[in-house]
């Protein structure tokens, strides 16, 4: 709320009103103004930009000119065209806390705030079942993590579409090599690769973010007591 009243009160004169920093910030107009008004920065951009591609160009060349005021490496960046594209509050937060320190530095910006993000990942697979060989229309079914959109999903895929089984594994395939790939490993058959439970261990620890102790299970079980 500091920021959207200080941004608010800056831009008074321009009749200019943020409500939300994610929504109001991410295009550029309010950045663009704000730096012309804190700063006297004159930017080579349009004012408006209505096209994503156009954002980008005009992202790009506020960051540039904040990168540039402000003396800072790239790797001292904790903003991007893209965070603040995709409506990312922390990189916005980061990026106001910068320009107010170098622009407003009597600005009142609470000391030692912390803040907690959460990352929620959403998996989405999707299966076409042809409910009549002569009737070429196609159902979707969605399935997503932990909730079926259609119930017995799978029971219908066996007994309508076995020949689809294969692209639905390659999906699964895909995804458990992007999360255990992490780890140097790479499941190319997960019949006989998941058989032991290892990678299935490994795989719930990466998706959880457990730190899984290698004392407490075997990493190359060669008994059924050791998979156990």
């Amino acid at each position: 709320q500091l920021f959207i009243d200080w941004i608010n009160t800056t831009l008074k004169q321009e009749h200019i009103v943020v409500k939300s920093l994610e929504e109001d910030l991410y295009d550029g107009l309010v950045l663009h103004h704000l730096l012309e008004n804190l700063g006297s920065l004159k930017l080579d951009v349009d004012k408006i930009a209505l096209t994503e591609k156009k954002q980008r160009q005009k992202l790009s060349v506020i960051l540039e000119a904040v990168a540039k005021c402000l003396q800072l490496e790239e790797s001292q960046l904790k903003w991007s065209v893209e965070s603040i594209l995709t409506k990312d509050l922390l990189s916005t937060l980061h990026l106001l806390v910068a320009i107010a320190k170098h622009f407003q530095p009597s600005l009142a910006i609470p000391p030692n705030v912390q803040v907690e993000t959460i990352t929620i990942e959403v998996i989405i697979v999707l299966i076409f079942v042809t409910e009549d060989p002569r009737d070429l229309s196609q159902h979707l079914v969605c399935l997503e993590l932990g909730r079926n959109v259609l119930d017995d999903a799978f029971d219908e895929l066996f007994s309508r579409a076995p020949d689809k089984l294969d692209d639905v594994k390659k999906v699964f395939l895909q995804f458990v090599n992007q999360h255990v790939g992490k780890l140097g490993l790479n499941v190319k058959d997960m019949e006989s690769q998941f058989a032991d439970g290892v990678i299935l261990l490994l795989l719930i620890g990466q998706l959880e973010g457990y730190f899984l102790n290698l004392r407490d299970f075997f990493l190359t079980p060669a008994s059924t007591t050791e998979m156990v």
